[in-house]
Formats: C-alpha cells, sequence, structure tokens
C-alpha cells in the first residue's frame, strides 16, 4: 500500500517503533536530543510574547523531532547540512551551540549569525550548517555543495532538509535531475507534515507521495512514517553511508506533522484548515511518546531518569536565556559588505575568458581548481 497521509491516518495508534538490535547509547541519545528540541520549542514560545524582545518570526518544529534527532547520530562534522525556514530541528542535530541559537533570536551579536539572520536564515559556518527562507533553497544549495565535494574527491555528505513545499518548485526537481545525473554525494530529506502554510498537499499535487514521482529520475527514494525516530535513523544511516560511499543520491520522504502553528507562538487553528481528527491522531503518535513507550518496557528509562535528563535541559535554556539577553546587540555594519565581496580572486579565476574549444558537453570538466 502506498504511504501518503490518507493511509498513515487510517493506522491509528502506531505500534511499529522497534528497539530490536539497538545500540542502548543511541536510543538514549536519540531520546534526549527529542527532549531538547521540545523544550527548546516550548520555552522560546512561552518566552516569546510576555517580553517581545525577540526579533525575529519563528517557525516552531514541535512534532517534527525524530528526523533531526535521526541526522544528529548519523551526520559527521565534516557533512554539510543545509535547511528550510524551519530550522531548529537541523541547526541542533548539526551542533549548533543552543545559546548562540537562543542569541540569534533576539537579535544579538553572539547569535549563530552575528544577530542579522533570525531564525528563518539561521547558519552558522563553523558547523557546517546553513538554512534559507527561499522556498527549496536548501535543495539548490545542497546539490552545488555535493558537487563540489565530488570534485575535490572528499568523502563528505550534502544533506538537505526541506518539506512537501518545497517539490513545488522547479528548482528541486531540476537539483534533483542534475544529482542523479552525476551520482552526487547527496541526501533529500522531505518532512512531508502535509501543508505549505495553510494549504494541504491533496491540494497542490495529484498526489501526496512525493518518492514516487522522484524514484522516476533515477534517485533511491524511500518512505517512512517521520514520527518513528528508530526507523527514521535506521534508513537515514544507510542513505548518508551510501552517499558517502559514492552510491547517490538518495530521497527521504519522511510523513510527520507539526503540532504548533505555521508561524509564531500564536495558535493559528482559527483559519480551520486541519480537522480535529488529524490533529488528535499525530497528538496521539508524538514521537517522543513512541520512543518513550518502548524505552519503558525495555528498562531504558524511567520517571526519576527522565525527570534527571529534564532538569539538565532546562538548566541549559535558563543559561540560553540569559546568556542572549545580556549580549550586546551587532554594532553598525557596512550593508554592501554582508551581501557581496570585492575582493573575488576565486571567481575571477574561474570566470576568465575562456577559448570555444576548451568547451563540451562537460564544461565543468574544463575548469581549473581549486574549486
Amino acid at each position: 500500500m502506498t504511504m501518503n497521509h490518507e493511509t498513515i491516518l487510517k493506522m491509528g495508534r502506531y505500534r511499529e517503533l522497534s528497539l530490536k538490535d539497538a545500540d542502548p547509547g543511541v536510543v538514549k541519545n536519540l531520546h534526549r536530543f527529542m527532549l531538547r528540541l521540545r523544550r527548546c520549542e516550548e520555552a522560546l514560545i512561552a518566552e516569546y510574547h510576555p517580553a517581545d524582545e525577540m526579533k525575529c518570526p519563528i517557525h516552531f518544529c514541535i512534532g517534527q523531532e525524530a528526523v533531526p534527532a535521526a541526522l544528529s547520530v548519523v551526520i559527521k562534522p565534516e557533512d554539510y547540512l543545509f535547511s528550510h525556514h524551519r530550522t531548529h530541528g537541523f541547526y541542533l542535530a548539526k551542533g549548533g551551540p543552543m545559546n548562540s541559537l537562543f542569541a540569534e533570536m533576539y537579535g544579538k551579536a553572539t547569535g549563530a549569525s552575528g544577530g542579522l539572520a533570525g531564525s528563518q536564515d539561521l547558519s552558522m559556518p563553523s558547523v557546517n550548517f546553513c538554512s534559507g527562507a527561499i522556498l527549496s533553497g536548501a535543495t539548490a544549495l545542497a546539490v552545488g555543495a555535493a558537487l563540489g565535494f565530488q570534485r575535490q574527491k572528499k568523502k563528505h555528505v550534502a544533506v538537505a532538509g526541506f518539506g512537501d513545499g518545497a517539490s513545488d518548485e522547479g528548482v528541486f526537481w531540476e537539483g534533483l535531475n542534475y544529482a542523479a545525473l552525476h551520482k552526487l554525494p547527496i541526501v533529500f530529506v522531505c518532512e512531508n507534515n502535509r501543508y505549505s502554510t495553510y494549504s494541504p498537499q491533496f491540494k497542490r499535487m495529484a498526489s501526496e507521495n512525493i518518492s514516487e514521482r522522484v524514484a522516476t529520475f533515477g534517485v533511491t527514494a524511500r518512505t517512512v512514517f517521520g514520527n518513528d525516530v528508530m526507523a527514521c535513523t535506521s534508513m537515514l544511516r544507510e542513505m548518508v553511508e551510501g552517499a558517502r560511499a559514492g552510491r547517490g543520491p538518495y530521497f527521504l520522504e519522511a510523513f510527520t506533522y507539526r503540532m504548533n502553528s505555521h508561524v509564531g507562538p500564536e495558535d493559528d487553528s482559527y483559519v480551520g484548515y486541519r480537522p480535529k481528527e488529524e490533529f488528535d491522531f499525530w497528538q496521539q503518535n508524538c514521537p517522543i511518546s513512541l520512543l518513550e513507550e518502548r524505552m519503558v518496557e525495555q528498562n531504558l528509562l524511567s520517571a526519576p531518569e527522565k525527570e534527571k535528563i529534564l532538569k539538565k535541559i532546562n538548566s541549559e535554556i535558563a543559561a540560553s536565556f540569559e546568556f542572549a539577553k545580556k549580549s550586546p546587540f551587532p554594532g553598525n555594519a557596512e550593508w554592501s559588505k554582508l551581501n557581496y565581496s570585492r575582493g573575488s580572486p576565486l571567481a575571477d579565476q574561474l570566470l576568465k575568458d575562456c577559448e570555444l574549444k576548451e568547451f563540451n558537453q562537460n564544461q565543468a570538466d574544463t575548469i581549473p581548481g581549486p574549486y
């Protein structure tokens, strides 16, 4: 049976999450990551309006913790992760510090992007993480990075995290085709949460299963219940290792759901775009609850242990708020330097005049390195 949101809603309570043969240490890391991300988002939501000190709109990811948790244990520091506008989970998955995340929300100089980007364009070059508000921009950037890795013969992998709305854009399919043609070391990770803002997928696409269309491009494409963190981890590990070995590209469609509003802490249920039965289904299948249920059965988690984890996370959150609020705002910036570089020796080298005879159907092969 084809997996999509309609078929998933018919299954009731999800019972297939399994810890068989799983490393207990990995399971605990996945659980802690999801708890940390959930509490991080809840704390930012609670603090956003009373003080009105945060300087940007924020797209929260409550309910979508499983995919970034999985990525946090399968990608390496040298790999690159590109994210859509719902950034926080992916940022933390790449090792971005929480205090720098909070400082960025407050527009402070100590933020991950120096207080100049906010939540939607959150980036941190030191941990090889980049995000952007341009729909499907993450996929295009990741394809470029993967091409660079291949040309430089580096065993790095580019991962693109995006939502189902990104597949409405032509650049996604163009990048996918190019990645397939050149067997680039890239993993496309689609968090299909059914809605592009308030627009349901079935009103935008004839088919709610994107992976079936992706497969026609010659890309290894699979689907997964995106709230099963163990299944997500297993599939993403296989894909990242395959891409690193030169067997890419790969595409994973993880069917999941955001429990918060599209943007900001305000509740957008008044719009009436999501049926209550649908919301209730996903609430019953919270990725954290699904994992905790199995962990308790396997004696990997107890109430006191969870309380101890939460106490440590809450302490980190409190310290991050303090760090952000006490940090200075950025100084006066010369905006031209933030948007382009006056000195571009590499671009000058790559864009030099070439004789027509030097070009062929594989033009990139004639470009001098380094890239």
